[in-house]
C-alpha cells in the first residue's frame, strides 16, 4: 500500500479567482488529481466563449479550436439557432419523461430525422446522454437480443484494441486503450479485443492495405473459433478509429470483417458517436465504407453539444426480436429519467437542420481533404514524422523518434502532449491524442480554408519549439 500524502483542508477561499474555486471544488475527467489541486499539472483553462471554429477565454486570448472540443462541437460555436431554440422549448415544457408511451414533440421529430439519415434498415431510436450510456445500452440490447431467442451462452463481445467506446464500466470495458483501464478493474466481463486496424503499425512487413485488412479479418475469425461461436453477441467497432489514434481503415477492412460476423451470426454495433453526422462528408460513417450494422451508436454530433443527449439505433432484424420480447419477459425495463429530454431533442433538431440548410456536410468534402493535403504537404518530410492520415474533417500526424526504423519515442518525452500544448501556446487547440505520440485534428464542420492555413503555421511553430535540433 503507497503512503498517502495529507491532503489540506478545503477552506472557504475569499476573493479567491476562479481558477483557484476551481481548482479546490471540480474534479476534472482525465486529469492528474493531486497535481492538479496543488495548482501544478495542467493549466486552467476559462472559455467564456466562441464563434465558428474559435473559442475565447477569460484572458481575452482567442484560439482555432481544431478539435471541436471533443470532436462534438460540429457546427460551430455561438449558433444562436439552437440557443433559441433550447429557449422555446424549456418555455413550452422543459422537461417530461418517456416511460410507458409518454412522449414530446421534438423527440418524436428528432427520431423521425434520424431514422431518415440513418443507413437502410433502421428501424427505432432510443434516447439517453452519452455515448458511454449509448454503448451500455447496446451491450444490454445484445444480451437481451440472444436471451429472447434462447441463446443464454451467447453473450460476449468483441472490440478492437484502441478502439474508444466510453468510461463507463462496460463501455470502459470495450475500450481497447490501456490508459482508460489502469486502477478501475477494466477491462470488465465478457469483453475481448482483437487487431487495432492500423496499417502503419499492425501490418506484417511487406503487406499491402488489402492483405493487412485480410488478416484482421483472420484474427478476429480465430477469436471466435478460440472462444466459441456460440458465445459472441457482437461486434463493435468505430467506422473509423478516434480517440485511439484517428486511423481511416485499410482498403477492404469493413468488407472483409462483415463477411466473418455474418458467418457466426454476429451482430454489428457501429459506433458512431464521432463519425456521425457529417464528419466523415456523409451522413454517417457506415455510407463511407459500406458497414450494414445491426445497431449503430451515435452522440456528440446529434446536438453539436449544445446539450447532451445519444442515441441507439436498432436495426430490423433486431428490432424484431424486441418486439418479440414482450411474450417472454413482458415491458422493456430499460431507460433513463432523461430519455428522450425535450430540451436536448430540441437541440438535436435545430442542429441536423442547420447541418441540412447551410450544406456543412459539402463543406467537409471541401475543406476536409484540404486540410490533410495541407498537413501533408507541410509535414511528412518532417525528420520525427511517422504518418499523416486522416479522412473528412478528422486529421492526424504521428510522430517517431526514428523515421526509417519506425522506432517509437520513450513514453516518458511526451512528445504528443508537449507539441499539443506549444501549439496551445500559439493559439491552437489540437489534441495530443492517448496510448500514442500523435496530435489530432477534429475541427468544426464549419472550419474555413483560411482556419487550414492559421492549423498548420501554428503546429509548424510547435513543431520548431519541440524537436529544437
Amino acid at each position: 500500500m503507497i503512503p498517502l500524502p495529507q491532503s489540506p483542508a478545503r477552506t472557504e477561499l475569499r476573493n479567491a479567482s476562479l481558477e483557484q474555486i476551481d481548482r479546490g471544488a471540480l474534479i476534472h475527467p482525465f486529469t492528474p488529481l493531486a497535481s492538479y489541486a496543488d495548482g501544478q499539472g495542467p493549466a486552467t483553462r476559462v472559455v467564456t466563449g466562441g464563434r465558428g471554429a474559435w473559442i475565447r477565454d477569460d484572458q481575452g486570448r482567442e484560439l482555432l479550436d481544431a478539435f471541436a472540443g471533443l470532436y462534438c462541437v460540429n457546427v460551430g460555436y455561438g449558433r444562436t439557432e439552437i440557443a433559441d431554440a433550447i429557449a422555446e422549448q424549456a418555455h413550452k415544457l422543459a422537461y417530461y419523461h418517456s416511460y410507458a408511451g409518454a412522449t414530446n414533440e421534438p423527440a418524436v421529430r428528432l427520431a423521425e430525422k434520424m431514422l431518415a439519415m440513418a443507413p437502410a434498415g433502421m428501424q427505432r431510436v432510443f434516447f439517453g446522454l452519452s455515448g458511454s450510456d449509448a454503448n451500455e445500452t447496446q451491450i444490454k440490447l445484445a444480451w437481451y437480443y440472444n436471451n429472447v431467442l434462447g441463446r443464454p451462452l451467447k453473450k460476449k463481445i468483441i472490440s478492437r484494441r484502441r478502439g474508444y467506446h466510453g468510461g463507463t464500466i462496460m463501455s470502459g470495458a470495450l475500450t481497447g486503450l490501456p490508459v482508460y483501464h489502469a486502477g478501475f478493474d477494466l477491462p470488465f466481463g465478457p469483453v475481448r479485443h482483437t487487431t487495432a486496424p492500423h496499417h502503419y503499425w499492425e501490418a506484417k512487413p511487406g503487406d499491402d492495405e488489402a492483405a493487412f485488412s485480410a488478416q484482421c479479418a483472420d484474427d478476429l475469425e480465430r477469436m471466435i473459433l478460440e472462444e466459441g461461436p456460440d458465445t459472441i453477441a457482437a461486434f463493435i467497432g468505430e467506422p473509423m478509429l478516434g480517440t485511439g489514434g484517428i486511423v481511416p481503415p485499410p482498403a477492404g477492412y469493413w468488407p472483409a470483417i462483415q463477411a466473418v460476423l455474418k458467418r457466426y451470426d454476429i451482430l454489428l454495433i457501429a459506433d458512431e458517436v464521432v463519425c456521425g453526422f457529417g464528419r466523415l462528408g456523409a451522413n454517417f460513417g457506415c455510407d463511407v465504407y459500406g458497414i450494414e450494422p445491426d445497431l449503430i451508436t451515435v452522440a456528440k454530433g446529434l446536438t453539436s453539444a449544445y446539450l447532451p443527449l445519444s442515441g441507439v439505433m436498432v436495426g430490423e432484424r433486431v428490432w424484431d426480436v424486441l418486439r418479440a420480447g414482450e411474450a417472454v419477459h413482458g415491458a422493456f425495463s430499460h431507460g433513463y429519467t432523461y430519455s428522450a429530454h425535450p430540451l436536448c431533442a430540441a437541440a438535436g433538431l435545430a442542429n441536423l437542420e442547420l447541418i441540412e440548410r447551410e450544406g456543412i456536410i459539402a463543406n467537409v468534402r471541401d475543406v476536409g481533404p484540404y486540410l490533410l493535403e495541407q498537413l501533408k504537404l507541410a509535414f511528412e518530410g518532417h525528420p520525427h514524422v511517422g504518418e499523416v492520415r486522416g479522412a473528412g474533417m478528422l486529421a492526424a500526424v504521428e510522430f517517431v523518434a526514428d523515421k526509417k526504423t519506425k522506432t517509437r519515442f520513450e513514453p516518458s518525452e511526451r512528445i504528443g502532449a508537449r507539441v499539443s500544448a506549444a501549439c496551445a501556446e500559439l493559439g491552437l487547440i489540437a489534441r495530443g491524442m492517448p496510448g500514442g505520440d500523435t496530435l489530432g485534428f477534429a475541427p468544426p464542420l464549419v472550419l474555413t480554408r483560411e482556419d487550414v492555413h492559421v492549423i498548420v503555421e501554428r503546429v509548424s511553430g510547435a513543431l520548431a519549439t519541440v524537436f529544437k535540433t
